[in-house]
């Protein structure tokens, strides 16, 4: 009879109540519980099973380019990050309430890093999130233009509840790149949220994105009540480099 009741929960892709209910019949507990206790535990199971599956397809989707946690964010001082700040945006009512972060700093100081990181708890509480490095993003979609794929290109875009954008404004927008970034803002203004990151300061992206008329419906869109995250300090990955050649000296000595 449970060999049986364990091929149909296997057939019926309960997972979480198919493993519970081995691991009970393994480690012989079946008589510990009560009806209901049991039938409490396996639908736990399947609740947690579902819930942690739907997460990994979540982040899967989202396309990251590395792992992060908001738990492992270093907030030395130089650095510029407000705590405050941070805790506030890792619950991601931002992205219920479809607004925008932007986070600006020099290069390797750890903005991807925070980005991705907010993407994984945004992940984690049910949101559709994708990463994107910007340079690469706009390059699919002039090739997507060119093989009859945009319209599909810009609704996935349309779809994610938050859209990261990494590395923005690393080089001027192209006529063809302008007006796509355009579509994308004003499809998705006032409905879904942008985590975007860049190397130049906020007063910068007028020039970087070219056209009085267009960079200010974009800039009016994109900046308007967004949270802002200005950060300082020295490449992470230079202070890694000078901190592993100090400890090599001292090993060596």
């Amino acid at each position: 009879m449970n060999t049986n009741t364990l091929e149909k929960l296997r057939k019926l892709k309960f997972h979480g109540m198919y493993h519970a209910f081995k691991n009970c019949l393994e480690r012989g507990r079946y008589d510990q519980y009560t009806a209901d206790e049991l039938l409490a535990q396996l639908v736990d199971a399947e609740w947690d099973d579902r819930h942690n599956r739907r997460i990994a397809r979540q982040i899967f989707y989202a396309k990251f380019r590395y792992k992060a946690a908001v738990e492992d964010v270093n907030y030395e001082a130089s650095r510029n990050i407000d705590r405050n700040l941070m805790n506030r945006l890792a619950d991601c009512t931002f992205v219920q309430r479809n607004e925008n972060l932007l986070i600006t700093g020099s290069t390797g100081i750890g903005k991807s890093y925070i980005a991705t990181a907010l993407g994984y708890q945004a992940c984690i509480q049910g949101y559709r999130v994708l990463y994107a490095s910007t340079p690469k993003l706009f390059a699919k979609l002039k090739m997507a233009k060119a093989d009859g794929t945009y319209i599909k290109e810009i609704a996935k875009l349309e779809r994610q509840q938050l859209l990261i954008l990494d590395d923005f404004a690393i080089q001027p927008f192209d006529a063809q790149s302008r007006a796509a970034l355009m579509e994308i803002i004003e499809d998705r203004h006032g409905k879904t949220s942008l985590i975007i990151t860049s190397q130049l300061p906020v007063s910068a992206w007028y020039d970087v994105i070219g056209d009085k008329t267009i960079a200010d419906a974009i800039l009016d869109r994109i900046v308007h009540d967004a949270h802002r995250m200005e950060m300082n300090g020295e490449s992470m990955r230079k202070k890694r480099s000078v901190q592993l050649e100090n400890k090599t000296r001292i090993d060596t000595y």
